[in-house]
């Protein structure tokens, strides 16, 4: 399989005894040797004699990333330096599913305290006195437990250091995003057909689930706002649907992303319903598409977040600004880097060069300045060396409904 000298992780014990491998998604044991390789690697650096990771529903993509376990409830992994990962989970009866899909054979239950469960095994380990990493949505009071229980120990936060190995994508991710992204085109295409005036914006969320979750996907976020483009009061997709009734002559503003086993992809294209874009909709789409070109012309493998933001210039010179931010990096849990535009933005600069096979979504959402009425478009893509490729098939356009 390798070269190297390097232990492999043990992996596949349980899912062979079971014989689940055709019955979940799963990466082959190369992606999870050449991930274990990475992180020991980042572990010597640092002198790292384990990391400890902490993942929660929407928070556990270090250990999805590790385990290949999206985590159902509470889930903490003891990733060692040499050796067998454990992972401990909350509650008892998530073990069974949980033993089937990850790719080592060590999952425990938590016991009443996880916490007390994984520092027991810290010191069953001989680990309780080294230097250990903390990576993960770690909770204030889970993690004071964890450092007051081992006083011997050092600890060191590595969870951007392991957010840094995940920004570059292998092919079998891009496999994933690509599913996840043809997921979020089926909700587009859902939209497209069903939505009409008369329905409550509350039903616009069973149009996009139903599209994928019989096929395997799951929600990420299903971003989405109506508003009349006659007196807008709407600027930007909306995270909880309203129960207004939706009216001919309405704009709805959308963001979805859907999930194919913890890869998701995204989408933001405008409708309107009943009738086309009034001509206010149509300049702030048009100045949002050629935002959204610009930008994508600028992408590439070297390129810096100063180069995206002199494009993004032309956003304001139209007499327009920005809501959400701009650009922004995509994958489990790596929102990173975020962008905005130089008027919009609350933080100093930091320089930032994109790479090869990193994932990105290039999102303009174009407002007026009284924040009164905005557009949204934009679409996962994955940085080529001379530019760009959009994981999505659903096209670029201002969709009528109804």
């Amino acid at each position: 399989m390798c070269s190297s000298t390097e232990t492999a992780p043990v992996i596949g014990k349980r899912r062979s005894l079971l014989n689940t491998s055709s019955l979940f998604p799963r990466f082959s044991d190369e992606e999870f040797f050449h991930r274990y390789q990475a992180v020991r690697q980042l572990m010597a650096a640092t002198d790292l004699a384990a990391i400890i990771v902490y993942g929660q529903p929407g928070f556990d993509a270090e250990v999805q990333y590790l385990s290949h376990f999206p985590v159902s409830r509470e889930g903490v992994l003891v990733f060692p330096a040499q050796g067998e990962p454990t992972l401990f989970l909350q509650y008892f009866n998530h073990l069974p599913t949980a033993r089937q899909l990850t790719v080592f054979s060590d999952v425990r239950w938590g016991g009443p305290n996880t916490i007390a469960s994984v520092v027991e095994h810290v010191h069953e380990r001989g680990l309780a006195a080294r230097r250990l990493g903390i990576a993960g949505s770690f909770p204030a009071q889970r993690l004071a437990s964890l450092q007051q229980a081992l006083p011997h120990a050092t600890f060191a936060d590595v969870t951007g250091a392991l957010l840094d190995l995940r920004l570059i994508k292998s092919q079998e991710e891009l496999a994933f995003m690509r599913r996840g992204a043809a997921f979020s085109d089926l909700a587009m295409e859902a939209l497209e057909h069903q939505v009409h005036a008369g329905m409550r914006e509350l039903e616009l969320a069973a149009i996009v689930e139903g599209a994928y979750l019989g096929l395997g996907g799951k929600t990420h976020i299903h971003y989405m706002a109506t508003t009349p483009m006659s007196q807008p009061t709407v600027c930007v997709p909306a995270q909880h649907l309203s129960q207004r009734v939706i009216e001919q002559g309405d704009v709805l503003i959308t963001e979805i992303s859907a999930l194919y086993y913890g890869y998701a992809g995204q989408i933001l294209r405008p409708f309107t319903i009943g009738m086309p874009p009034t001509a206010e909709y149509q300049r702030l789409y048009e100045v949002a598409v050629e935002a959204f070109s610009r930008l994508a012309a600028v992408l590439r493998d070297g390129a810096t977040s100063e180069e995206l933001q002199e494009a993004a210039e032309y956003i304001h010179l139209q007499g327009f600004t920005i809501y959400d931010d701009l650009v922004h990096g995509f994958g489990p849990g790596a929102y990173y880097p975020s962008l905005r535009t130089r008027r919009t933005s609350a933080r100093p600069p930091q320089l930032f060069v994109f790479r090869e096979n990193m994932t990105v979504v290039i999102q303009p959402n174009i407002i007026t300045e009284d924040e009164r009425m905005g557009v949204q478009v934009g679409e996962l893509l994955r940085v080529t060396r001379n530019g760009v490729e959009s994981l999505h098939t659903y096209p670029m356009r201002f969709v009528q409904c109804g």
